[in-house]
């Protein structure tokens, strides 16, 4: 293989986020009270919305919503990551926690969203991205460029406030990337692959 063609092939990969923390979705024990090496977090990542295994350093109590550190500096409760997890290999209780862990990074990284509504483009001549939140559809998408285009949005409570067909951003956005984590969507705007 010409390595012109190797490089050229990489040029078109995007680079790869680091993730810095992760949300916790289940913890499973296999002693009460007292963490060993076979014990498991199940965790999202606070920016890629991967999934991840981690194995909790030994007597460290974790629990579902925790914020915890797993980026390459020293980590307080992390011992390692045991490695990238299919949204199929979930306990019940982490795909229970799972809709409720993304609304919650949501709300905290609101500004971001809020820019996504603000400067979402197309992402093909017949469709756009907006177009593929839940409650927004081709129906009301017109409807959106009018009001965003009078007005930037501020945050999601003027979304919800001048857009009466979206009633909850939060809601919308985590359903979405749900249905990315899912391998449910056709394109993902939030979630690495």
């Amino acid at each position: 293989m010409d390595n012109r063609n190797k490089f050229r092939r990489n040029d078109n990969k995007k680079p790869r986020i680091k993730e810095e923390f992760a949300i916790v979705l289940d913890v499973t024990t296999n002693n009460a009270g007292s963490f060993n090496s076979s014990d498991v977090v199940q965790a999202i990542g606070f920016n890629t919305y991967a999934l991840f295994e981690l194995v909790p350093k030994q007597g460290v109590q974790v629990k579902s919503g925790d914020k915890l550190y797993i980026g390459d500096g020293k980590r307080e409760e992390i011992q390692y990551i045991k490695g990238i997890l299919n949204s199929t290999r979930l306990t019940g209780s982490a795909e229970s926690e799972l809709l409720f862990a993304i609304m919650d990074i949501i709300e905290e990284k609101e500004d971001m969203f809020v820019q996504f509504f603000n400067t979402a483009g197309p992402i093909s001549l017949i469709r756009h991205s907006l177009e593929l939140i839940p409650g927004i559809g081709k129906k009301n998408l017109k409807h959106m460029f009018d009001i965003r285009d009078e007005k930037p949005f501020e945050n999601f409570k003027d979304i919800a406030q001048r857009c009466s067909f979206l009633q909850d951003p939060v809601k919308s956005i985590s359903e979405r990337i749900l249905k990315e984590i899912m391998g449910e969507a056709e394109h993902n705007f939030f979630v690495q692959k």
